[in-house]
């Protein structure tokens, strides 16, 4: 006891060491804030596009460019026009959308997670040669396909149909999201799979019994993925649907821009916005998932 008065009578008798401590503190305070500081500022910057946006598509058409930042004067009627000016109605691109990118979806979730079980955890001959060509594919470019894949859509009368959207996506043709589960599901110790089989079970169980219910943050970030980049693709619907009932969101955005100099902005950015609010929400109804996906992808090689 006498010791530790001692100790404690030092250390209370030298203000030095005190100082330093309390400036480490202001220190360490200000660094956060100023980290802070800087990911707010960031944050604003690359949001203010879309608050521009949003804030335009609530002004009426002749104050879009004319006004600052702030409406002068508040209106929803680029929302009722944007949602009524095509011939269609705005509600059936949306429907398209979500019909293709529902199915892109399901489609990548099924085929991709069985090609990575398969190459993850089956033993056969070139398992390795199997992974490095998926990999090879990563480098070609989709510009290479389009033409003979057109051809062939083509020739069995599909086009202006959905099926040219959705067919690929149940035959494993994305090599980055099969990569993407073949990493994580080598992350799992196989003593899985061996306590697997000893009660009853064959490749198609342990794949749905083991290995589905623990690749869920994988599943979730590929979910995503497809779901964001098939809602925004332009391209790919702008080749096969050239019937306007066809037409897809992205698609349907580029009618309200003409070279006659009648672009209607407002409608535009209105429908802008509601184009925004499902890639929002998928993500945010995810995003756990999509942070341990991307976390655990490369656990293992």
């Amino acid at each position: 006891m006498a010791i530790a008065r001692t100790a404690a009578k030092r250390i209370s008798n030298n203000p030095d060491a005190d100082t330093s401590r309390f400036a480490g503190a202001q220190a360490s305070r200000f660094t956060r804030t100023l980290r802070h500081l800087l990911l707010i500022t960031a944050t604003i910057v690359m949001l203010y596009p879309v608050i521009w946006m949003l804030l335009s598509s609530l002004k009426p058409q002749e104050e879009i460019f004319s006004t600052g930042l702030w409406p002068e004067s508040w209106t929803l009627e680029n929302y009722t026009n944007g949602w009524n000016a095509l011939q269609h109605g705005f509600g059936r691109f949306f429907t398209n959308s979500a019909i293709i990118a529902a199915a892109a979806v399901i489609g990548n979730l099924a085929s991709c997670s069985l090609a990575a079980f398969a190459i993850a955890r089956l033993r056969f001959r070139g398992n390795k040669l199997v992974l490095g060509i998926v990999l090879l594919t990563i480098m070609l470019p989709y510009h290479v396909v389009v033409v003979p894949q057109y051809v062939v859509f083509s020739s069995i009368g599909w086009v202006n149909t959905f099926w040219p959207l959705i067919l690929p996506k149940f035959l494993a043709t994305d090599a980055f999201f099969i990569f993407l589960m073949v990493q994580f599901i080598r992350s799992l110790p196989r003593e899985l799979d061996e306590a697997a089989r000893l009660d009853g079970c064959g490749p198609f169980g342990i794949y749905g019994r083991i290995i589905l219910p623990l690749t869920v943050p994988a599943l979730a970030t590929t979910a995503i993925f497809t779901f964001i980049w098939t809602w925004n693709d332009f391209f790919t619907p702008l080749i096969y649907l050239n019937d306007p009932a066809t037409h897809t969101v992205p698609i349907a955005l580029s009618s309200f821009l003409d070279s006659t100099g009648q672009s209607s902005y407002g409608s535009l950015f209105a429908m802008s916005m509601l184009a925004l609010a499902p890639i929002v929400g998928f993500f945010i109804a995810a995003q756990r998932y999509l942070v341990e996906g991307i976390a655990t992808t490369g656990a293992k090689g």
